[in-house]
């Protein structure tokens, strides 16, 4: 789909660098950040201090597993 927006010169100048420093399009990086944005926001079902764990990534699974735990205990007292 194709679209028109409107940026500051000085964000498009940092974003067309950044893209082509990385070997791709401008499109393919915007395209990539929309797609980061969007997938952070959908995390918002965490609670707010795992939110900030990125580079813990690898640890979510066992963090989801914990604090199930430490939720069912406290629905039970």
């Amino acid at each position: 789909m194709r679209m028109i927006i409107e940026i500051p010169d000085r964000v498009y100048r940092k974003a067309k660098s950044k893209a082509s420093e990385s070997g791709q399009t401008l499109s393919e990086f915007v395209t990539e950040a929309l797609v980061h944005k969007l997938s952070a926001s959908i995390r918002s079902d965490e609670p707010a201090w795992m939110q900030g764990f990125g580079k813990l990534r690898h640890l979510r699974r066992e963090t989801r597993r914990i604090q199930a735990i430490i939720d069912e205990a406290f629905a039970q007292a």
